[in-house]
């Protein structure tokens, strides 16, 4: 039966016709959005996922927000993103929580920081133990309202021109790594520096560097620091499990209608879980061909180098808790979350991992 007479038969022809949506594509032009990104055009994992997070929402929305993407310094420089959504100069972020930490030391508990959270654990904090609702009134504070979009996993500690032998190894030695991460490194005798991705390489191909962390075997074969540093370490003390986010300006945000913003929620969270896979698709091949093609030498930071870490990042999460009430609050927050699903992790995953080697 056709539409017209079915609703003709019904005698509900005006009404229908009053009430009825058009189809999205009719109902005006496309909303169209700026998302800048702190990561490289096209870069795999990262700068993709931020495309693919822009494609989800014009396809779940029949194009009503379209998004353009702009890479790395194509409109901002990558550690300006937040001032430019923040400011109303673009819409949308893609990136990385922790850049931000001279706002707020508070930012870094929503990407990563030193023996934190696994991807898992991150997850069900932001999501079932009040993270979201910390880290939405923090973001107001600059007018943005900020998700979890990607997970890198846990990430390693870095490419090393030398072998690290023991603590004092450290001494002296300059380090690209940002967030507390790096505050950590400083503390022990590095000297730690926040660069974007892109200019990571060129640091370290003119020593301005000496070592270098980024993501994981997948990224950081992609810009190809095994040319640079044959040295590559673990435990990914800093980074257990890295969060990114999609972060929207708050006026752009609260101009969105009740659907198109559970459009965003759920594309954000789809992406998340995507991303995350990927990686670990990806990281065990990449490993391989390092090790295997490329020569690279990966080693286990030496036990006296591990334990000053862990107690160094302890202290440091204490200091950065102390800079003010809501960090402080926020630290409690991801502490007792932590305290109560560790065991879980440790029982549960590391218990069936342990089991599985041995």
């Amino acid at each position: 039966m056709k539409r017209r007479s079915f609703l003709a038969g019904a005698g509900l022809t005006g009404l229908a016709a009053a009430t009825l949506p058009a189809p999205a594509i009719a109902q005006g032009r496309p909303r169209q959005l700026k998302m800048v990104t702190t990561w490289p055009k096209n870069y795999p994992g990262l700068g993709m996922s931020a495309e693919r997070l822009a494609t989800r929402i014009r396809e779940m929305t029949d194009g009503q927000i379209d998004i353009k993407v702009f890479a790395a310094n194509e409109l901002v420089p990558p550690l300006e993103c937040f001032d430019a959504v923040a400011s109303g100069a673009a819409d949308i972020y893609h990136g990385a929580e922790y850049y931000w930490q001279g706002k707020s030391k508070a930012f870094n508990f929503f990407t990563a920081v030193p023996f934190g959270m696994t991807a898992a654990e991150i997850n069900a904090w932001i999501y079932h133990g009040g993270g979201q609702e910390l880290w939405d009134e923090l973001s107001a504070r600059f007018k943005i309202k900020a998700f979890m979009c990607a997970n890198t996993g846990v990430q390693l500690p870095g490419w090393y021109r030398n072998e690290i032998k023991s603590l004092d190894d450290l001494k002296g030695l300059s380090i690209r790594m940002p967030g507390l991460g790096g505050e950590v490194m400083r503390r022990l005798g590095a000297a730690s520096v926040t660069l974007a991705g892109p200019d990571i390489f060129p640091a370290l191909q003119n020593r301005t560097i000496d070592a270098a962390e980024w993501v994981g075997p997948w990224n950081d074969m992609a810009f190809g620091f095994y040319r640079l540093a044959k040295y590559y370490y673990w435990p990914g003390f800093h980074e257990p499990g890295s969060s990114l986010a999609a972060g929207f300006n708050l006026d752009v945000w609260n101009s969105l209608t009740p659907s198109q913003q559970a459009v965003v929620r759920a594309a954000c969270a789809a992406e998340n879980d995507f991303t995350l896979a990927e990686y670990n698709a990806h990281n065990g091949a990449a490993l391989k061909t390092l090790i295997e093609k490329h020569g690279v030498l990966v080693r286990r930071f030496p036990d006296d180098v591990v334990a000053a870490l862990k107690k160094t990042s302890q202290e440091v999460l204490e200091d950065a808790a102390k800079e003010d009430p809501f960090t402080a609050k926020v630290y409690a927050s991801f502490r007792n979350f932590l305290d109560t699903t560790s065991e879980w992790t440790r029982i549960g995953d590391e218990g069936f991992v342990e089991a599985r080697r041995g």
